[in-house]
């Protein structure tokens, strides 16, 4: 190797990080820069949606992984100086927590058009992109139509002890948690949530969840939708033996939690981040999850889910005003039973 002085280097070094500098800022000055996005939703998922909106309008996108919570703390921990110009997410909780921290642009009203009123937000900061329901799947060789729970609330009565599984330490089961506060109030769910902690099985995912279910470990478990019928198409391996209740009624266990995308107020590139959102909420992106194998509900207008999914309009949710559910007591409250 030929030797090189140490102020060679040195200089060679300063070169090389001069010229990377003056790269990055001539990208950054002629908009070549990719659109970051913190998703929090499934990586699949999101990977289709970006692959085909690309492939559309020829914008690159960076994407970031992460969970609900994680990455909505990193947000509001990185405040105007995120690097994240757009944040998709599973629930919608995330969503509040950053969107009650100031960070979230307004929506092109285009694209809140696109979307009915009742799976977004009325201040229009952020919107729902998709949605899934609660449901309750079960060892068909254990229970009739008679013996199934009425409500979700009866979950906490002694006679489910350690016959049902769920996974507490997720997002998915604390939206739910979040859901029965704001129906219940505190009182009501911290009793729900002891009687919780005495009963059920915890398991590390809804699909491990479901698993357990189908091996009958469990003779039940209280998880998304989209776990059964994900199984389902891929040849029912854990849910042959399984099937799935919907709690209907307006019940709390009838919960339709709302997946959410937003564009960060400190974005680099708001008209990039903007189309996006306008994209994913119009055919382009809804088309995917009818014809895609997420099997979550597409909740643009008048756009249609997966033919296998009851109909979002016969699960009978209750009615939830999803930008206050409530990170910070769900969390207190689960600690406090244990749960957590």
């Amino acid at each position: 190797m030929p030797f090189r002085s140490p102020s060679l280097l040195r200089r060679s070094l300063v070169l090389a990080l001069g010229l990377g500098v003056a790269s990055l800022a001539a990208q950054a000055q002629s908009g070549n820069e990719p659109l970051v996005i913190y998703n929090a939703q499934h990586v699949t998922l999101t990977q289709a949606w970006v692959e085909a909106f690309t492939r559309e309008t020829g914008i690159k996108v960076v994407v970031r992984n992460g969970g609900d919570a994680d990455l909505a703390n990193q947000i509001v921990q990185e405040g105007a100086a995120s690097p994240a110009d757009v944040f998709l997410t599973e629930n919608s909780p995330a969503m509040s927590l950053v969107d009650n921290s100031k960070l979230f642009a307004p929506l092109d009203p285009a694209t809140l058009a696109q979307i009915p009123a009742e799976y977004r937000p009325d201040h229009g900061r952020w919107t729902g992109i998709a949605a899934r329901s609660t449901v309750f799947v079960y060892r068909k060789i254990k229970f009739t139509r008679d013996t199934l729970p009425k409500s979700m609330m009866d979950l906490a009565d002694p006679a489910w002890k350690g016959r049902f599984g769920a996974a507490p330490a997720g997002a998915d089961f604390q939206a739910i948690v979040s859901a029965v506060l704001q129906l219940k109030g505190e009182e009501a769910t911290a009793a729900w949530l002891k009687g919780l902690k005495d009963n059920v099985v915890t398991f590390r995912g809804n699909s491990v969840a479901m698993k357990a279910t189908n091996d009958g470990q469990v003779d039940g478990a209280l998880i998304y939708h989209y776990y059964y019928f994900g199984d389902m198409s891929k040849g029912g391996e854990n849910t042959e033996k399984v099937g799935v209740h919907y709690f209907r009624n307006q019940d709390p266990g009838a919960f339709v939690s709302v997946s959410g995308g937003g564009v960060l107020a400190s974005s680099k590139r708001p008209a990039q981040a903007q189309a996006f959102l306008k994209w994913l909420t119009g055919k382009g992106g809804q088309e995917i999850l009818r014809s895609g194998n997420s099997f979550e509900y597409a909740v643009g207008v008048d756009a249609k889910s997966n033919r296998n999914l009851v109909p979002l309009a016969e699960l009978q949710a209750p009615k939830v005003d999803m930008s206050k559910l409530n990170t910070g007591k769900t969390t207190e409250l689960m600690l406090k039973a244990g749960l957590l």
